[in-house]
Order: structure tokens, then sequence, then C-alpha cells
């Protein structure tokens, strides 16, 4: 194989590595399953879901369990377009999620959707989300007649290049810590 197949060859494996990750994520919160859930950080990582938690990935872990099995019979995050940008062992992707859930009371059904913006880094052979920032654009009317109730919680998504998703490297404020 001459180099610039097996430079391609490491990049695609290290996008499907790094989709991976992210449906990991997904399929931990959906499942209820803390190990896999965490299978898709660093142990060091650094998650802003805004109003759910603020912090290191174990204290994430515990909160969105809790909320998720506490308040919901079954949830289901969606990702639909993803964008990957590698340099090295750094990678910066957007996800956009389409988040439904069926509550244990009333209201019944709820939607949100969003962006999880994420820089991951390859340690020790192994890509996994360094740090996290949850983006909320819109949700259903059950949380709020104008469809962005509660989203001063997260860090503000804009339509410029102001928008958390241009930041390199990307980095949680730790100011935001709770």
């Amino acid at each position: 194989m001459d180099a610039e197949a097996a430079a391609l060859a490491r990049e695609m494996k290290d996008r499907h590595e790094i989709y991976d990750c992210i449906m990991r994520y997904c399929r931990g919160i959906d499942r209820l399953d803390r190990a896999v859930l965490l299978s898709a950080y660093h142990p060091d990582a650094i998650d802003d879901h805004g109003g759910t938690y603020i912090g290191g990935i174990e204290g994430f872990a515990d909160a969105v369990l809790a909320l998720h099995s506490t308040y919901q019979e079954f949830t289901q995050h969606h990702i639909t377009n993803h964008r990957c940008e590698l340099d090295g062992d750094v990678a910066h992707c957007e996800s956009y999620y389409l988040f439904r859930c069926i509550n244990k009371a009333p209201p019944w059904y709820n939607v949100s959707s969003g962006r999880y913006l994420d820089r991951l880094e390859k340690r020790d052979g192994r890509w996994a989300i360094a740090e996290r920032i949850c983006v909320v654009e819109a949700r259903d009317e059950i949380w709020g007649p104008n469809g962005n109730a509660g989203n001063t919680d997260y860090v503000a998504a804009t339509r410029d290049r102001s928008d958390p998703s241009y930041q390199r490297p990307l980095t949680v404020d730790r100011s935001r810590i709770t």
C-alpha cells in the first residue's frame, strides 16, 4: 500500500471510530447503560449540558441517567447531520441531534433538537470525547409556546461565525461548571 492509500485508510478508520463514539453516547443514554455512556468519553472529559449538568463526566452520567430513568419510559437520541474535522489526534465534530421521549406522566411526549459540539482526542489509540457543549435550538410547544423555553440554560447558538461550533480548540467555559 502506498503512502497516500495508507493515509486515506487511516483517515477513514479514524472517522469511523469517531462516529462510533457518538453512537455509543446515544446508546448509553437510551439504554441507561452507564458503562457504554462513559465509554464515549475520556475519564477527564467535561460536558456542558446546560440546565442538566455542567462538569466532569462521572457527575454528568449520574445526572443524565437519573433524569431519564426518573421521568421517561423511553428516550431516543437520533444523530442526523454529522461533520468532523480531523487534525492529527484531535477532531472537532458537530452532530445535529433530535431527542424524542415518552414520559412517565403527562405530557406524554417531548421533542427537542440541537447540536453536540465535541472535541475528541485519540489517546493510546482510542478516540473519545474530551469536551462537549450541547446546544439546544428548538423545543416542542410542551416545553414552551415559543419553542425555545429553557434554552438560556445552554450555551447560545448563533447563525454566524460567533456560533460555538467555530471555536478552536473547543473548550467548555470553566466558569459554567456546576
